[in-house]
Order: C-alpha cells, then structure tokens, then sequence
C-alpha cells in the first residue's frame, strides 16, 4: 500500500509539474507574442469603402477602426486627388479602385514611407476638393474618411493645385539602407527593386505582383553577391515602400556607386498576344523598338502613380533626370549589359531580343554605370512560374553575380581602375 500511495504522489508531482511548466511556456508564449498583437491592434484599418455622386460633385467614404488625420491636396497633368495619412493597413474588397463613379474614375492607396499611406484619386477632369476628414465613430458605425470633391475649370484647379505645392507637407524620407563602411576599397553596387508600396508595378490577374517578386529577387541576389566578399551592396528599399524614381537615382549617386542593377518584371496585355523570357536594358534616348519605348513610358510613370509632383523637384535634379549619361558611363553600361545577357543565358529563358535600350529615368544617373533587368513576363505562364520559384530565383542569382565578377575584372583590367576607385 505504501509503495502504491508513493506512485501515486510521484504521479500527481509529475502531472503538477508538467501543468505548471506548460503554464509557464503559455505565458511565455502570450508574453512573446503580445507586442506584436498590439501593434496589429494599433495600426488603424481601412475596411470599407463608397462611392456616389454624378459628374458635378462626388463622395468618397472610406470606413476606418479609427480616426486618423488626413490631408487632401491635387496634382495636375493628369488630375488626380491625393489623401496623405499615417500608415494604414488597407482591407479594403477585392479590386478596390480599379474603377469609380462620378468624378471619381479610379484610384490606388499603400504605403509612401515607413510611417505613412497615401490614396490616390484618378479623376475625370479639373475638380475642386470641397471636404477632406475624418470622423469619430459612433452609434455603432465606424470612424470613416469623407471626401468630396465638385468639378472646376482649369484655371480655378491649377491656381488651387499651385498653392497646395507651396504648402509644408511631410517629406518622404529617402530609402535607408546598411551604410559601406568608410575606407573600404571594395566598389559599391547598387540594387533597385522596382515599384515599391503604392506602386504594385504590373499585376496579374490571380494577384502577384511585380514589386513583390523584384524585391524577393533582389534580396537573394544581395545575400548572393555579399558572400563572395568582393563588393559592397545596398539596395534602394528593403521592404514594401514606394521610392522616388529621382531619390533611387541619388541614392546611387550619393553613395558613389559603380554599378546599379534596377529590377523589374515585364507584362503584355492578352490583347497585344504573348512575350517571354528576359531583358536587359541600357539608357539611350532612342529606344531600341516600340515595345523598348512602351516599356520604358510605363515605367517612367511610378511617380505619378504615386501622386509626387514632379514639377517640384530642384532644377540641378531634373537636370539629372533629363541629360543623357556621359559617354564613358554609357559604354560601361553597354558592357556589363552584354556580360549580364551571356551569362543569363545559362540560367534563365530569355527574351528573343534580350538586349536592348530606352529612355528609363531611372538610368540616368550620369556617373553611375546602370542597367534595367526585366526577369521575365508575368503575363506568361511559364514565365511566371519561374519567377515564382525559390529554384529559379537561386540559379538565376548566381549567373548575375558571374557577370558582376566578370565586369569588374574586366573593367579594371581594361582601364587600369583598382577595385573601388571612382
């Protein structure tokens, strides 16, 4: 009976302890992941949205689990409406803005910057913002963002749009990044995941989208090129942000650059038939073909799609934006462009003309070796199952980190540079 009774207490010691210690790692696992709800909990929400009115005036309510400040201002050439505010998380329904009603003919929202969202509004014409804020939720009905807006003519909108610009508003700050350790000889590259926050680039149907599949690329290939040791790499974002197409060209700049890949996938409309395959890009001020220059105007747009008002940059910077590289920096260009597509060649489809050149802002940068890497085609099937696999992504890294070692030998065996000399 004793040796029963002392099993029976070392079984009920056994049970308290594993109850307590499962208790202790619950509370521990609470603890862990209670920061993180509440971070959830306190980024506010966009959940639903409205539209009505005709083409003379037009309401937009958004429904939010909060209310939030907001500032309303337009942009000309073409007309849109722009909301900024802090950072929301948008829940809105599926295919949200792709089209509107009344003034209103469609519009996007994401996230601007670490800390900040924007809505941008497509409208039909010049319009007038008559109300832009945001109420307390009550009687049972959420905060919710009214806007509404009543057409105008030109001259009422740009005096309206020019004072808007004068204006302070809150700068976007520009991209972050590891900073190269100083009096490391080491030449730095520059990767430019495209798009980025607001600007989803091209999407396909099912959802995926162009800047997601940039930056995961440009991620892997970062990781890729640190490991060999040669080179310095900083990359213009690291995270679902958007980035000026002029801030992406100074990042380089700053930073002295000797290389600057930007990354990007293509995209046909079904009615213009099927493309596959890879492409690379170099500067020139006549685009190699019509599809090079339809490309380029696409890309040229993200800043608008944004909402940034490009008639505000410094003259010294749309200078920048608008001479062609300088000669020396263009044939630089020219010949990684011509390794890369050698050694993409071995890892990747390409495209039936796979190099080729136009007028890309983001290329401009006169002192900085550039080119624009298109992966591929989402509106193609296997292309896109391509750029959707870890193993495609791996492969493909590695043939244009063999390009970037074959450029830089090269180049300094052909010009007498050192590594990291500018």
């Amino acid at each position: 009976m004793a040796i029963l009774a002392r099993q029976s207490l070392g079984k009920f010691v056994l049970c308290s302890l594993l109850l307590l210690a499962g208790l202790a790692i619950g509370s521990r696992m609470a603890l862990a992941q209670t920061p993180l709800a509440q971070t959830q909990q306190a980024l506010p929400a966009a959940t639903d949205f409205r539209v009505g009115g005709d083409a003379k005036q037009t309401r937009l309510v958004v429904d939010l689990t909060q209310k939030i400040d907001v500032r309303a201002f337009t942009l000309a050439n073409p007309y849109r409406v722009v909301i900024d505010m802090p950072q929301v998380t948008f829940q809105l329904p599926p295919r949200a803005g792709e089209s509107g009603r009344g003034l209103i003919k469609a519009f996007r929202f994401g996230l601007v910057m670490q800390g900040g969202s924007r809505m941008v509004f497509d409208v039909t014409g010049p319009v007038r913002v008559e109300k832009a804020f945001v109420i307390d939720a009550s009687d049972g009905q959420p905060a919710r963002l009214v806007l509404d807006i009543a057409a105008t003519d030109r001259e009422t909108f740009m005096r309206a749009t020019a004072i808007d610009n004068r204006l302070p508003r809150n700068e976007t700050p520009r991209p972050q990044a590891r900073e190269p350790a100083a009096g490391d000889p080491r030449p730095i590259i520059v990767l430019d995941p495209g798009h980025g926050g607001i600007d989803t680039g091209t999407k396909t149907a099912a959802g995926e989208m162009e800047k997601n599949v940039a930056l995961e690329f440009a991620l892997v290939l970062r990781d890729k090129i640190e490991r060999t040791g040669k080179y310095r790499v900083v990359m213009t974002r690291t995270d679902d942000q958007f980035v000026e197409l002029a801030d992406r060209v100074r990042f380089a700049r700053s930073r002295k650059a000797q290389l600057f890949i930007s990354i990007h996938c293509d995209a046909l409309p079904r009615k213009e038939g099927d493309a596959q395959g890879a492409t690379v890009y170099t500067l020139s001020d006549q685009a190699s073909d019509a599809e090079a220059a339809s490309l380029a105007e696409a890309e040229n747009r993200a800043d608008v799609i944004a909402g940034v008002d490009l008639s505000a940059e410094p003259n010294d910077i749309a200078d920048i934006l608008i001479d062609l590289a300088q000669r020396e920096t263009k044939t630089f260009s020219a010949h990684f462009s011509k390794m890369l597509v050698t050694e993409l060649k071995t890892a990747a489809r390409m495209h039936k003309h796979p190099q080729r050149s136009a007028g890309f802002r983001v290329l401009k940068a006169p002192d900085v070796p550039s080119v624009l890497l298109e992966l591929g085609y989402l509106s193609n099937r296997e292309d896109l199952k391509q750029l959707t696999s870890d193993n495609w992504r791996q492969r493909t890294a590695d043939a244009v980190v063999q390009a970037i070692g074959t450029y830089f030998t090269t180049r300094i065996a052909g010009t007498g540079q050192r590594p990291g000399a500018n």
